[in-house]
């Protein structure tokens, strides 16, 4: 019996099995609608057989957004097309999640195929903020330090596009604290040099963060789940580590929080990462142990196999997918074949059903 196409449930939620469409930014969005192509992207990685499917990241304000093609959920006027999605995912089996976030420091960017760096403001840059005004890098905008009347919009805005996130049928939301955008600017010490209540201790600088999981429980219905993807470590000395990674998640954990989705990484532009084969995985399985929350394991993880051996040895409760998923939209339906797991075809895809 496979572990990795065993139920799962968070609250009141049940997943028919333990795979994720990671978030994956398509930028394709104008003025923050979701249209067709995010119907097809994240419809067929539904058809495909996963349990879980998120939403790339959803900016919670326009000036949140990563590109001016970012995906939105600062209005409702967003909603109705986010619904119509939502829809079909469920139609299909899977459960509708959506990513939440605020890009911070990382805003007003061009898209990756467009070159990198700021936006102009002739093809409409914006002002960017952060905990204090400490660019990514040199090609990166200079941010804005944020008042306490900005900190406070922050906080308001991810509530708001909470409530949206209801009212478009999403049953599972994830609060984006990883890869260098704003959640994470306020948890790391290498771009928090705050010295107000904001900065310098431990609880100074997750303090933001735990306000946003307070306001979004707040409105989030009891029998969803609420998920935190961070950046276990930042990879860079003097920056955000695994250590305080297990203390946040212990706290997140108290605070209405039900999985940990373990990331690293993306704050540092000096960052030294080891990658390899499920070089992140480790991570989750530190927290997993250590803080007593359910995780999420994520980052090159390509094989039925290696997801299998993920869930199998207890290292976390849940596989992200996201390159792989990209090459193939069906890989869930490939992988329970490879692994003798037994997963419902589509109906109109019965003909086309491996046998064992």
């Amino acid at each position: 019996m496979s572990h990795l196409f065993t139920p799962f449930s968070l609250r009141k939620v049940e997943f028919r099995n333990r795979i994720v469409v990671s978030p994956m930014c398509e930028y394709s969005s104008e003025d923050g609608f979701a249209n067709d192509w995010h119907l097809v992207h994240l419809g067929t990685r539904a058809v495909g057989g996963a349990g879980l499917v998120l939403s790339e990241a959803a900016a919670v304000s326009p000036e949140g957004r990563i590109s001016i093609h970012d995906l939105g959920i600062w209005k409702d006027e967003h909603i109705p097309m986010l619904h119509r999605i939502t829809a079909f995912i469920a139609a299909q089996g899977a459960v509708p999640g959506i990513q939440l976030a605020h890009a911070g420091r990382k805003a007003s960017t061009l898209r990756p195929w467009e070159g990198s760096g700021t936006l102009p403001a002739a093809a409409g840059g914006w002002q960017v903020v952060a905990p204090s005004a400490i660019p990514f890098n040199d090609v990166y905008p200079l941010p804005e330090a944020l008042t306490e009347t900005g900190i406070r919009k922050i906080v308001k805005d991810f509530k708001a596009a909470t409530v949206r996130a209801l009212q478009a049928g999403f049953e599972v939301v994830e609060l984006h604290a990883a890869h260098g955008y704003l959640l994470h600017n306020f948890l790391s010490p290498l771009s928090n040099h705050r010295t107000d209540e904001y900065g310098g201790s431990f609880e100074n600088r997750i303090r933001l963060l735990l306000e946003v999981v307070t306001a979004v429980r707040s409105v989030w219905p009891e029998q969803y789940p609420l998920l935190v993807r961070i950046s276990v470590t930042d990879w860079a000395e003097g920056g955000w580590n695994p250590e305080e990674s297990v203390q946040l998640a212990r706290i997140l954990k108290d605070k209405g929080v039900d999985l940990i989705d373990c990331s690293s990484g993306g704050l540092a532009a000096h960052q030294q990462i080891k990658t390899g084969p499920l070089y992140q995985t480790s991570f989750a399985e530190k927290v997993k142990k250590e803080a007593g929350i359910p995780t999420g394991a994520v980052g090159m993880i390509t094989t039925a196999e290696e997801a299998e051996s993920i869930i199998a040895e207890g290292r976390a409760d849940m596989v992200l997918m996201a390159r792989e998923l990209l090459r193939n939209p069906y890989f869930p339906l490939h992988a329970a074949h490879a692994l003798h797991a037994e997963i419902k075809w589509p109906i109109q895809y019965e003909r086309a059903k491996m046998r064992r």
